[in-house]
């Protein structure tokens, strides 16, 4: 089915205003910032849009301005903008994860090599203990007293 100049003028306008409406960020529910909700929101068959059909250099330039956007750092989409402030949040938390198990890694080492010195260390002292009861220079001091202090009678 034709349409008319003014048809097509008339839906040029809806197209652009309500591409203008998405790249501000005015997402209908349910909605994205796609050709597909462009379509939905002018009332516009979504398939001329594509190929050598009637409004495919409104898509180009759609897509164009979307991806402007995104350059510059702003996402019209507030789906995409959460799903982008997740991604970071989730590879923040996941780098985090990775220094808290390098971490418990580096303490489990520690605690290892700590528990050999200390055994290490036991074995010395026993063995000292050994040589020096063995000796007759050594002499053992008497076991200290134990006074009670008692009351005056």
């Amino acid at each position: 089915m034709r349409i008319s100049a003014a048809q097509r003028t008339e839906n040029e306008n809806r197209i652009r205003a309500a591409m203008d409406r998405l790249l501000r960020g005015e997402i209908p529910p349910g909605g994205k910032c796609d050709i597909k909700t462009l379509a939905n929101e002018a009332a516009v068959d979504r398939t001329a849009f594509y190929g050598t059909r009637p409004y495919a250099h409104l898509r180009v330039e759609f897509e164009r301005r979307v991806q402007a956007l995104h350059d510059a750092g702003e996402i019209p989409d507030p789906r995409e903008a959460r799903i982008s402030r997740l991604k970071a949040e989730n590879a923040k938390l996941r780098e985090r994860l990775t220094q808290s198990e390098h971490t418990v890694d580096e303490l489990t080492d520690f605690r290892g090599q700590a528990l050999v010195r200390l055994a290490a260390q036991h074995e010395e002292i026993i063995r000292l203990r050994e040589a020096a009861a063995g000796t007759a220079r050594v002499s053992h001091l008497p076991a200290p007293r134990t006074t009670v202090i008692g009351s005056c009678s």
